[in-house]
C-alpha cells in the first residue's frame, strides 16, 4: 500500500507521512495508557503512575529491537483466542440476563448534540479498526513471507485479512452490547483513571462469567492490549521506514539497502516512546479525554487514506483480475462519502 502511495505521486506519499507523524504519538500514547491501566490492575502497581507506561514502552522496544516479536506474536494469538471465547461467553450471558439496570426509566441520551456527535466519532474512530492499519497489514504480510519463505496467493492473503477484519468487527459489536447491557443506567460513572477503568472492564466479565475467571480475564486482557501496543510500535516505525526508503530511493521500486535503515527503525521506536509519553503526561487521569482525542484524530484522517486506498485498488495500478467487484467498489465509494460527510459534520459541530 505504501509503495502504491508513491505511484499515486510523491505528494501522496509525503501527505501520508505527515498524517502518520501527526497522529502516531497521540494514538500510541492512548493505546499505551489503556495498556498501562491493565498492567497496574493485574499486578497491583497503581502506585507506579506514569512509570508503568515507561516500563511497558521499554519492554516493547526491547522485544522489537531484539527481533523476538515473532515468538511473542504467536503467544499473543493463543491468549487472544482465550479473550475471544471469554468475550463471546460474556456477550451471550449478558443477552440472556438482560440489562443490569432498568433502562425503561432512563431517558436515552440525544445523539444529534455536540456531546453525542463527539461520542459517535470516538466510537467509530477505532471501530472495528483504524483505516491506516491497511498499510501495516501489507508490511506484516511481506515480513511473514521473508520469515517463512512462503508466498501466499492473492486469495489467501485476502482471506487472512477478511477473517481478521470480520472477527474484529463482530467483537466490536459484542463490546458495545456489553457496555450497553452492563454499564448503561449505572448510577456510578466509569472511572477516568486508567487502572480503575481496567478493573471495571475486567469486573464486567467476571460479573457475567463468574468471579473464578477474574485472574484469567485480567491476564488475557493485559496480554491482548500489550500485544496491541507492540504492534502499534512496530506498525508506525516500519511504515515510516518504508516511506523513508521510497523517498530516498532513486528508482521506482525503492531499492535501497535495508541494513541502512535498521538504525532508523530503532531510532523511531525510541522517538515514538518519548513523544507518546510527552502527549500522555498532560492528560493525567483523564483517560476518557485522551481516548476521545485519539479516536477523533483517527476518524478525521480516515477519509484521506480511504481515498488513496480506493484509487490504488480500482485504478491502473492493479490488474483488472485483482480489482474488487463492482458492488464492493460501490460500497467503497459510499464509505468514503460517509467518512467525509461525517468528518465535516463533526468539524462544524465541534467548532
Amino acid at each position: 500500500m505504501i509503495d502504491g502511495y508513491k505511484r499515486l505521486g510523491k505528494h501522496a506519499l509525503v501527505l501520508y507521512l505527515i498524517i502518520t507523524v501527526a497522529s502516531m504519538f497521540i494514538i500510541t500514547g492512548a493505546v499505551g495508557f489503556v495498556t498501562a491501566g491493565f498492567f497496574e490492575n493485574l499486578f497491583g502497581f497503581e502506585f507506579l503512575g506514569i512509570w508503568s507506561l515507561v516500563i511497558l514502552f521499554g519492554v516493547c522496544i526491547g522485544i522489537l529491537a531484539s527481533g523476538k516479536y515473532r515468538t511473542f506474536d504467536s503467544l499473543i494469538k493463543i491468549i487472544s483466542a482465550v479473550m475471544i471465547v471469554s468475550t463471546t461467553i460474556a456477550f451471550v450471558v449478558a443477552l440472556v440476563n438482560g440489562p443490569a439496570y432498568n433502562i425503561e426509566e432512563i431517558k436515552p441520551p440525544e445523539v444529534l448534540t455536540q456531546a453525542g456527535i463527539l461520542f459517535l466519532i470516538a466510537l467509530m474512530g477505532w471501530m472495528p479498526m483504524p483505516v491506516d492499519i491497511s498499510s501495516w497489514h501489507g508490511l506484516w504480510t511481506l515480513e511473514r513471507i521473508k520469515q517463512t519463505n512462503f508466498r501466499p496467493r492473492l486469495k489467501e492473503t485476502l482471506l487472512d485479512f477478511n477473517i481478521g477484519y470480520l472477527v474484529t468487527a463482530v467483537l466490536a459489536l459484542f463490546f458495545v452490547t456489553l457496555g450497553a447491557y452492563i454499564f448503561f443506567g449505572s448510577p456510578e460513572p466509569l472511572p477516568n483513571n486508567n487502572a480503575l477503568f481496567a478493573d471495571k472492564v475486567v469486573t464486567l466479565y467476571t460479573e457475567t462469567i463468574g468471579s473464578w475467571s477474574y485472574i484469567i480475564i485480567a491476564s488475557s486482557a493485559f496480554s491482548v492490549m500489550f500485544g496491541t501496543i507492540v504492534a502499534v510500535f512496530d506498525g508506525y516505525s516500519r511504515s515510516i521506514v518504508r516511506i523513508t526508503q521510497l523517498l530516498a530511493a532513486k528508482n521506482e521500486n525503492g531499492l535501497v539497502q535495508a541494513t541502512k535503515f535498521r538504525k532508523t527503525y530503532l531510532i523511531l521506536l525510541v522517538s515514538l516512546a518519548v513523544g507518546s509519553l510527552i502527549v500522555v503526561i498532560p492528560f493525567g487521569d483523564k483517560l476518557k479525554e485522551l481516548i476521545d482525542f485519539a479516536t477523533a484524530v483517527s476518524f478525521l484522517i480516515a477519509p484521506i487514506i480511504a481515498i488513496f486506498n480506493y484509487r490504488l485498488v480500482t485504478g491502473k495500478y492493479l490488474a483488472k483480475d485483482g480489482q474488487p467487484p463492482a458492488w464492493l467498489k460501490g460500497l467503497g465509494i459510499a464509505g468514503i462519502a460517509f467518512l467525509i460527510g461525517f468528518a465535516i459534520f463533526f468539524i462544524v459541530t465541534r467548532f
